[in-house]
């Protein structure tokens, strides 16, 4: 049995990965209150940064920060490139769906249900296609009461989250949220880690895959370039109250004119 180390890099690597966790967690709250005040494609647009935020950033990074202090004694670890890319598009895409479900439909609370089920699902399945990209000499094995409770703690994290996204208003509330989002999603990933045995294979046999650190430099790149650039459109949109009052406004203004014409027109006939 190969011993296994969570924190090889101290506390680092859960510093670190609880910080992505909560900034990506607080730009999705942020992009999500702007969709809740629009439609149409301006709603989906705020929706799928949002998606990327949560997913991307607050999920999957944060998996990845956290992994960077893990090893295996005894064999190097290695990743596939394709399937951690594809773990990536499964963590913002059932995070994407999980927010439509909630949010579109007059069932309020069994669209929460059904859509954190769904993005709590997939969140853990992103957890365990990510990990099955990891290669070693030797192989990985799971408890299965562990992985069990790993994908309860993904589901309630997801639906907590989800109700963050559609109900949390506020400076003050979003940073809350977002600390909170970051603590479940940091619980459900050390919680499925704890799961983890490895055996250890004694052969010099290379082992397949890239590097972790062939990751570390395009990943603060692209991860640091989408933070900038969503804070500067968060920045520069209008918050949520404001859009909430340009649409009030936009429709009493359109049942002033309407009037005035049903009025021309009386006048008229």
């Amino acid at each position: 049995m190969g011993h296994i180390h969570h924190f090889s890099s101290g506390p680092l690597t859960p510093v670190l990965a609880y910080a992505m966790s909560c900034v990506g967690a607080a730009l999705g709250l942020l992009c999500t209150s702007r969709a809740r005040a629009l439609s149409g494609w301006s709603r989906s647009g705020w929706f799928a940064l949002a998606a990327v935020s949560i997913g991307g950033t607050g999920i999957w990074v944060m998996h990845f920060i956290a992994m960077l202090g893990f090893s295996v004694e005894g064999t190097p670890l290695r990743y596939d490139v394709t399937r951690t890319v594809v773990s990536l598009l499964v963590s913002v895409a059932v995070v994407a769906a999980g927010l439509v479900t909630a949010a579109t439909g007059r069932s309020r609370w069994p669209r929460l249900v059904a859509g954190g089920v769904l993005t709590g699902t997939g969140v853990a399945a992103m957890h365990y296609l990510g990990m099955s990209a990891m290669n070693m000499r030797g192989s990985l094995g799971y408890a299965t009461p562990t992985v069990v409770a790993s994908v309860v703690i993904a589901i309630a994290a997801a639906t907590a989250a989800l109700w963050f996204a559609l109900n949390v208003r506020g400076a003050l509330a979003t940073t809350g949220a977002a600390l909170a989002m970051g603590v479940a999603v940091c619980g459900m990933h050390y919680t499925g880690m704890s799961a983890l045995s490895a055996k250890v294979t004694a052969t010099a046999a290379s082992v397949p895959g890239a590097e972790t650190s062939s990751f570390i430099a395009p990943l603060i790149t692209g991860i640091s370039l989408f933070t900038v650039v969503t804070l500067f459109i968060v920045a520069l949109s209008p918050t949520e109250d404001e859009l909430l009052e340009d649409a009030d406004f936009d429709e009493r203004l359109d049942r002033l004119t309407r009037g005035r014409e049903q009025s021309y027109e009386n006048f008229a006939g």
